[in-house]
């Protein structure tokens, strides 16, 4: 008892919790169980809370689980919780999870996510317009290559990811060609040639992504997205077209099992307040993904070195 009591109280000490108000952490030895889905940056996302968890004294387990079948999962308390919803492409799993009362929403993650038209900086310095929309016509030849010549080159997803980029250019009367990429790593490599290269280039991209760590890409200023535009011509700046708006603005949730509360309320505080910026993520995945580090040291790293971020938290999850 004695040497528990003194664990506790350097516990204490270390994160500046008053014993007046400390809670009981853990609430149960059993794992909060974290889903862990396929792309670095919701690794990131899971395992940055995770480590801090740990610090509380929780045991955590990572589970790894599919992006749609997690939700199911949630309902049945095989997994706990979920940092890295995407509005964009959850679609109705996230309705039908909430509709069980099992799920709930545990705030924002804080993320700023963005898929839509980027440039780089060869790109303003040869069309120093941008990033007005309206001046792509006046800057083709920048981006004319001899594949596209005389239109301008846009850079697309590959085309099995959507092509409706091709239906915005035509909206907007661009004189540009949508050239799909065969993959995300087409893509990437275009990027990082026209860097070297310092030749300019307009591309289909989305952030949060480890290669706005390595080279500085700029969105262009789209017509902004409203309901409607795809599918409605009165919707948007061209009467007679649709598709004539930016790529719709999503949020990303966290989300957890209902019981998640009563069970480890400490724990539910923290998740609730957890929040991520582009700026923490994207460093972290650089390093995992070009610099080879191990997805633990980086985290790690970033916890050690962010405690004025989190503490905060665990001090109010502790009252």
């Amino acid at each position: 008892m004695k040497l528990k009591s003194y664990f506790v109280a350097m516990t204490m000490a270390l994160f500046g919790w008053n014993a007046n108000v400390q809670a009981a952490v853990p609430e149960s030895s059993e794992p909060i169980k974290l889903a862990v889905n396929e792309w670095t940056g919701q690794h990131i996302s899971t395992h940055v809370v995770g480590e801090i968890l740990k610090r509380m004294g929780y045991n955590v387990e990572y589970v790894t689980a599919g992006y749609y079948p997690q939700m199911q999962a949630m309902e049945d308390n095989t997994i706990s919780a979920t940092m890295e919803i995407w509005s964009s492409n959850i679609g109705e799993h996230y309705d039908n999870a909430l509709a069980s009362g099992n799920v709930e929403e545990i705030g924002d993650l804080g993320l700023d996510p963005v898929e839509s038209w980027f440039f780089n900086n060869a790109a303003k310095e040869k069309c120093p317009g941008l990033p007005d929309y309206n001046v792509l016509n006046d800057c083709v030849a920048a981006f004319a290559t001899a594949e596209t010549y005389p239109k301008g080159r846009f850079v697309d997803y590959p085309a099995d990811w959507g092509t409706s980029n091709v239906d915005r250019i035509k909206a907007w009367g661009l004189d540009y060609t949508a050239v799909p990429a065969g993959s995300e790593g087409a893509l990437i490599a275009e990027m990082q040639g026209a860097e070297a290269r310092n030749e300019p280039l307009m591309v289909m991209f989305w952030s949060p992504h480890w290669i706005h760590a390595v080279v500085d890409l700029t969105n262009v200023s789209l017509p902004p997205f409203e309901a409607g535009c795809n599918d409605d011509p009165s919707v948007g700046v061209n009467p007679n077209a649709v598709w004539d708006c930016d790529w719709e603005r999503g949020y990303i949730k966290k989300m957890a099992w209902i019981g998640l509360a009563d069970k480890w309320p400490a724990a539910h505080k923290l998740l609730s307040s957890y929040t991520l910026k582009n700026s923490d993520q994207i460093p972290m995945m650089n390093a995992i993904d070009q610099d080879g580090k191990k997805l633990e040291e980086v985290v790690s790293a970033w916890v050690d070195a962010n405690e004025a971020t989190w503490k905060p938290w665990v001090k109010a999850a502790m009252q």
